[in-house]
């Protein structure tokens, strides 16, 4: 089952809690294993059903293109990553 890596910054809405295996075969399916164990994390993570502006997502140091539609196999590690700004 694919390992989720919370970030620093969602941890506050997990109990500080900063990995968790979910079953799950894409990304959207991750989130959704998410708010079953963490609810209301889903609304930090998404937006109108995709995934809020300044947050990305990576699958095996990856990070994605295909969005909420990228598989996840039960070896993956995800990873929710924060955009950094500044110059």
């Amino acid at each position: 089952m694919p390992t989720v890596f919370i970030p620093a910054s969602l941890r506050k809405h997990t109990g500080d809690v900063r990995s968790v295996v979910v079953s799950a075969g894409n990304v959207r399916e991750v989130i959704e294993e998410l708010e079953k164990k963490f609810p209301g994390i889903s609304e930090k993570i998404c937006e109108d059903g995709q995934l809020r502006k300044g947050l990305s997502v990576a699958v095996d140091s990856r990070v994605l293109s295909h969005g909420m539609l990228e598989k996840v196999s039960p070896e993956s590690e995800v990873h929710f990553v924060p955009s950094v700004s500044g110059g």
